[in-house]
C-alpha cells in the first residue's frame, strides 16, 4: 500500500551500453598511421642513432681525462647523443607499458616516472594501433551498409519513489553504472567506462574517488583502479551518460547506504535490498514480486536487511573471530567424543547460528597466524642474541604488513623483520610471514589486543606497555571491555594467561574457563594480584628463554575507590601485567575514550580508530553459541526421504569431497563459484527457497535485487528450464534430474538397513562416494551459511556411522584390512570423529602388526597436538591405546625429547 504522499511506481531503463564502438574508415587510417609512426620511433630511431651517431656512450665519455680537460664540441655532441638515447629509452618503456595494459585488459596502465607527456603520446599511438586488432575493427566500415545489429537487452529496475516537495536546487537523483559482464576475453576497465560515460578515459580518477572503499554487492570493495568486477554498481559524476538515473533518496538503499568516514576511522558500507522488482520471467524461472510478508523457509537465516547488523559487526572483529572459531572447533571435537550412534551434535540456532556465520565471514586466520609466528620468531631471535625484547606499545596488521611500534627506537631488528621510520617501527611483510613455520619459542607479547580498525587495517595495543593504569571512559566501556576479554582469552599469540573481570562478564567463562574468572569487586581481586606480581624484566626474559609466567590482565567495569586506585597504580608500575579500569582514575598512564559514535581514542599514543565493541545482543548470542557447543546430549538424525531412481542424473552436484557440478558445460570464468553455491543451497533445501531468502544466504552483507535476479536468471540459462524452476509460491526448486552425491549416499545407507545380504556392499558403495572433506576446495569466505544449517552436522555423523557399521561387519568376517579401508574412507570426511579413530585402532590391532598399530598411534598423537586449541584426545581413546599398546606413552616422550 502507498500512503497519500506517495506516487505510483515508475520504471527506469538502462541505455544500451556501447561495448564495441563502430570504427569508420578514418579510424582505420589513423591506426595504420599510428602503427607506422610507432615502428619508426621504436625501431627507426635506434637504427638511425647507431648508424649516424654511434652507441649510447661513446669511447670519449669513458676517458677519465675528460674530468680535467677542456670540453670541446665533440664532447658536447656525445652528451647530447646520450640524452637522445635516454629519451628513446623512456619512450620505449612507455610503449611496452601501454601495450601490456592494452593486451592484458588491466585497465589504467602503470605510470612511468617522469614520463607524463611521453606516456600520453605512447598511449594515443598504442590505443590507435590496438583498435586495428580488435575483433571486427577493420571490417566494420565495410559491413556498415548492412543492417545494424540488434541492441543488447535492457535491464529494467522498478522503484517506488515518494513524492516529496523539494527546493529546485536540491539534488533529486544520482547516476550509477553497472559494470558489464565480459565479452570473450574483454573485461571493462574504469578507463573504458570513463570513455563511454564521460567522453574521456583520462577522467577515470573521478569515478575511482566516488567509489573507493565502498562495499559492492558481492562484498568486495574498490581498492585499486585496475580491479573492478562485473555486477559492481558505480556512482558516476553528474555529467555522465549511458547510466542509470535513480532517485537520490533511494539510490543509497538501492545501491549502497554508506556511513560517512570518521576521522581516523574506517568506513562501513551497508548494502540494503529495498528495491521492488519488476515481475519478469526468463527461461522458466519466475521472478516473483517481493511482498511485505517475507516467506518462511527451512533455514534459520534472515535476509540481509534484517540480520545485517549482527553479521556486519562481528565479521569486523577478524582476530577475535579467528580465535573464537579455534576454541569453538575444540568444543565441537569434545562433543564428538560423546556422540552416540545415529545422533548428530547439537547445532546452534537463531542468533547463535548467526554469530557463527559472522565469525566464519570475518575470521582472519592467516593474519592471526602471522601475528603469532612473527612474534614468536622475534622473541626466539632476540633470545639467541641475548637481547631483551623492546617495548611494543602498539601494532598495525594489514593485508600487506605487520608493523610493531616500539620504544625506544631500535634500528637493528632480527631477520626477516625490517626497520622503518628510523627504528620506531619494526615491519614484517605479509609474504614473509606466510612462509614462517611453527616456532618453538615463547610468546613475548601476549598483551597485544585489538582496539579497533582504521582504513587500512587493525590497530592493537599492548596492555603491558602502559606500565601504569589504563583508564577507559565513555558510554560503551563495558562493550569495549567485553571485546578485549574475548580476544585476550582466545588469541593464539599467547601461552598461559589469567584474565580477571570485575563487575561484568561472568558468562564469558563459558568461552575460556581456564583463562577467565569474574569477581564482583576490586577488593576481591586485589589480594591475588598483589600476591602474584612479578618484576617486568624477569617476566620478559622468561618468556623468550623458556621460563614463562602466566600473563595477567585486569579488566574492571567498576570504578575503584581512592585506596583501590592507589594500590592498583602501585601494582601497575612494578608488575608485568595490564590494568584497564573504568571511572575517573587519577594519574592514569593512558586514557582510552570510547565515544558515542563508536570511536576509540588514546591521545597519549595518537590513536583514533573505529572501536572494536561487543554490545549486549552480540554478547548474548556469542554466549549462547558456546553454551550450545557445551551440550553433549546430541540430536537424532532425521530419516532420509526414499530415492526411487539410482540411475546417473543429468546434473550431479558432488559435495562429499571436492566441490563439483557434473553435467552442464562450465560457465564462464568468474561466475562458476557463485552459481555452484546457489545450486548447493537449493539442492540441500529441496522444499524450495524464495529468491529474497536466497539473496540473504549468498550475500550475507546484502545485495541489490537486480544483481540477485540476474544471477538466478544466469543459472537458469545455464541449467535449462527443466532443472531450475519456480513453484506457485515463488520458491526456486531444482528438477528431479538434478541430484547430489549426498542424496545417493543416504539412499544406499537406507537400503543397507533393509537388505542384510547386501548390507556390506551397499555401505561400501556409499563410502566410495566420499573422496574428501565436505565441499572441499570451496572458495574462502563463502558458504558461511553452513554454520546455521543441518548439512555439516548430518553429513559428518552419517558418514562416520556408515564407516563404523562397515568396519564392524568386516571385522566380524575376519577381514581387518577391509575394516581399515572402511574406516579410512570415513576419516576422509569425518576427520574429527574420534569414534572412527578408535575403530581404526581396533582394526589395525586385529591385523597383529604392531608396527602398523604404532604408526596409527603416532599419527593420532601428532594430530591431537598439532593445534593449541585441539583439546588433545578423548579420554576413551587414550584408554583404548593403553589397552592395545601399553608402551605408547614411552614412544611419545622419546619423540618429544628427540
Amino acid at each position: 500500500m502507498h500512503s497519500a504522499g506517495q506516487g505510483r511506481p515508475r520504471t527506469l531503463r538502462q541505455a544500451p551500453p556501447r561495448v564495441q564502438p563502430r570504427r569508420g574508415p578514418g579510424d582505420v587510417l589513423a591506426g595504420l598511421g599510428a602503427l607506422v609512426l610507432l615502428v619508426a620511433l621504436v625501431g627507426g630511431v635506434p637504427y638511425a642513432l647507431l648508424r649516424f651517431a654511434g652507441p649510447p656512450i661513446s669511447p670519449e665519455l669513458l676517458d677519465l681525462d675528460l674530468l680535467t680537460s677542456s670540453v670541446g664540441p665533440s664532447t658536447i655532441m656525445a652528451v647530447l647523443v646520450v640524452f637522445v638515447w635516454l629519451a628513446w629509452l623512456q619512450l620505449a618503456v612507455c610503449v611496452v607499458v601501454e601495450v601490456y595494459a592494452g593486451v592484458r585488459q588491466v585497465g589504467m596502465p602503470a605510470r612511468v616516472p617522469l614520463s607524463g607527456g611521453t606516456q600520453a603520446l605512447a598511449n594515443k599511438l598504442v590505443s590507435a594501433v590496438l583498435l586495428l586488432f580488435t575483433a571486427g575493427a577493420v571490417v566494420v566500415p565495410i559491413a556498415a551498409m548492412a543492417a545494424p545489429p540488434a541492441p543488447p537487452p535492457m535491464t529494467a529496475v522498478a522503484f517506488t519513489a515518494p513524492v516529496v516537495e523539494q527546493p529546485e536546487e536540491a539534488r533529486q537523483s544520482k547516476k550509477v553504472y553497472v559494470v558489464q559482464p565480459p565479452h570473450g576475453r574483454h573485461h571493462e576497465s574504469l578507463w573504458e567506462i570513463a570513455e563511454k560515460c564521460l567522453g574521456d578515459g583520462r577522467r577515470y580518477p573521478e569515478i575511482f574517488k566516488l567509489n573507493q572503499h565502498k562495499e559492492q554487492p558481492d562484498g568486495a570493495r574498490l581498492r585499486m583502479a585496475d580491479l573492478i568486477r562485473p555486477g559492481w554498481v558505480l556512482d558516476m559524476p553528474d555529467d555522465a551518460r549511458n547510466t542509470h538515473v535513480v532517485p537520490a533518496t533511494q539510490a543509497r538503499t538501492q545501491t549502497l547506504e554508506e556511513h560517512p568516514a570518521k576521522p581516523g576511522g574506517g568506513e562501513r558500507a551497508i548494502v540494503r535490498d529495498h528495491v521492488d522488482r519488476s515481475a519478469t520471467q526468463k527461461q522458466g524461472v519466475a521472478k516473483p514480486e517481493v511482498r511485505d510478508s517475507r516467506p518462511q523457509d527451512s533455514v534459520q537465516m534472515q535476509p540481509a536487511a534484517d540480520g545485517l547488523e549482527l553479521v556486519d559487526f562481528l565479521a569486523g572483529a577478524s582476530l577475535a573471530a579467528a580465535g573464537l572459531l579455534a576454541v569453538l572447533g575444540r568444543r565441537r571435537r569434545e562433543q564428538l567424543w560423546h556422540r552416540l550412534f545415529g545422533h548428530r551434535v547439537i547445532r546452534p540456532r537463531g542468533d547463535a547460528a548467526e554469530v557463527e556465520v559472522a565469525l566464519r565471514l570475518g575470521a582472519d586466520a592467516p593474519g592471526a597466524r602471522i601475528l603469532d609466528l612473527g612474534l614468536r620468531l622475534l622473541g626466539a631471535e632476540l633470545a639467541a642474541a641475548n637481547r631483551t625484547p623492546p617495548t611494543v606499545y602498539g601494532a598495525h596488521l594489514s593485508a600487506r604488513t605487520l608493523d610493531l611500534w616500539i620504544h625506544p627506537p631500535d634500528g637493528d631488528p632480527p631477520v626477516p623483520w625490517t626497520v622503518k621510520d628510523g627504528g620506531q617501527v619494526w615491519r614484517l611483510a605479509a609474504h614473509e610471514g606466510r612462509l614462517l613455520e611453527d616456532q618453538p619459542g615463547g610468546a613475548p607479547y601476549p598483551g597485544l589486543v585489538s582496539i579497533g580498525t582504521d582504513q587500512s587495517g587493525r590497530v592493537l595495543v599492548d596492555l603491558e606497555a602502559a606500565q601504569g593504569l589504563i583508564n577507559i571512559r565513555g558510554p560503551q566501556t563495558t562493550a569495549a571491555l567485553a571485546a578485549l576479554a574475548v580476544e585476550l582469552a582466545t588469541n593464539r599469540w599467547s601461552d598461559g594467561m589469567r584474565i580477571t573481570l570485575v563487575g561484568f562478564g561472568e558468562e564469558l567463562t563459558a568461552i575460556a574457563p581456564d583463562r577467565i574468572r569474574a569477581v564482583g569487586s576490586l577488593a576481591a581481586a586485589l589480594p591475588e594480584l598483589e600476591a602474584t606480581a612479578a618484576p617486568r624484566q624477569e617476566v620478559l626474559t622468561g618468556r623468550i628463554t623458556g621460563r614463562p609466567r602466566d600473563a595477567h590482565y585486569l579488566l574492571s567495569a567498576v570504578a575503584p575507590t581512592h585506596e583501590e586506585a592507589r594500590r592498583l597504580a602501585l601494582l601497575a608500575r612494578n608488575d608485568t601485567a595490564g590494568y584497564v579500569v573504568t571511572g575517573d582514575v587519577p594519574h592514569a598512564t593512558w586514557t582510552w575514550e570510547i565515544t558515542e559514535d563508536g570511536l576509540a581514542r588514546i591521545p597519549e599514543l595518537g590513536f583514533e580508530v573505529t572501536a572494536q565493541l561487543l554490545p549486549r545482543r552480540h554478547y548474548r548470542a556469542l554466549i549462547e553459541l558456546f553454551r550450545t557447543a557445551d551440550r553433549m546430549d546430541g540430536e537424532v538424525i532425521p530419516e532420509a526421504q526414499p530415492l526411487v531412481d539410482l540411475h546417473p542424473p543429468a546434473v550431479e552436484i558432488r559435495l562429499l569431497g571436492p566441490l563439483e557440478v557434473v553435467g552442464p558445460e562450465p560457465m564462464e570464468q568468474g561466475r562458476m563459484a557463485l552459481a555452484t553455491e546457489l545450486l548447493v543451497y537449493l539442492a540441500t533445501h529441496p522444499g524450495g527457497v524464495h529468491p529474497v531468502v536466497l539473496g540473504g544466504v549468498l550475500w550475507p552483507r546484502g545485495v541489490q535485487a537486480m544483481v540477485r535476479d540476474a544471477t538466478i536468471a544466469r543459472v537458469a540459462d545455464w541449467l535449462g528450464p527443466r532443472h531450475l524452476r519456480t513453484d506457485q509460491a515463488g520458491r526456486l526448486t531444482l528438477g528431479p534430474d538434478v541430484r547430489t552425491d549426498w542424496v545417493l549416499f543416504r539412499e544406499l545407507v537406507r537400503r543397507s538397513h533393509d537388505d542384510p545380504t547386501a548390507r556390506a556392499l551397499l555401505l561400501e558403495r556409499a563410502l566410495g562416494l566420499v573422496s574428501g572433506p565436505l565441499l572441499s576446495g570451496r572458495p574462502e569466505g563463502r558458504y558461511a551459511w553452513l554454520a546455521g544449517d543441518e548439512l555439516e552436522y548430518d553429513v559428518s555423523a552419517e558418514v562416520a556411522d556408515a564407516a563404523h557399521r562397515l568396519c564392524e561387519l568386516r571385522l566380524a568376517e575376519g577381514d581387518p584390512d577391509a575394516a581399515i579401508a572402511a574406516v579410512r574412507a570415513g576419516l576422509l570426511l569425518a576427520t574429527d570423529d574420534e569414534s572412527l579413530w578408535r575403530d581404526l585402532l581396533r582394526a589395525t590391532h586385529a591385523t597383529g602388526d604392531l608396527g602398523r598399530l604404532r604408526a596409527v598411534v603416532e599419527g593420532l598423537t601428532r594430530r591431537s597436538a598439532s593445534h593449541p586449541h585441539s583439546g588433545g584426545m578423548a579420554p576413551e581413546t587414550e584408554a583404548l591405546i593403553d589397552e592395545l599398546l601399553p608402551s605408547w606413552r614411552l614412544h611419545v616422550v622419546r619423540e618429544s625429547t628427540a
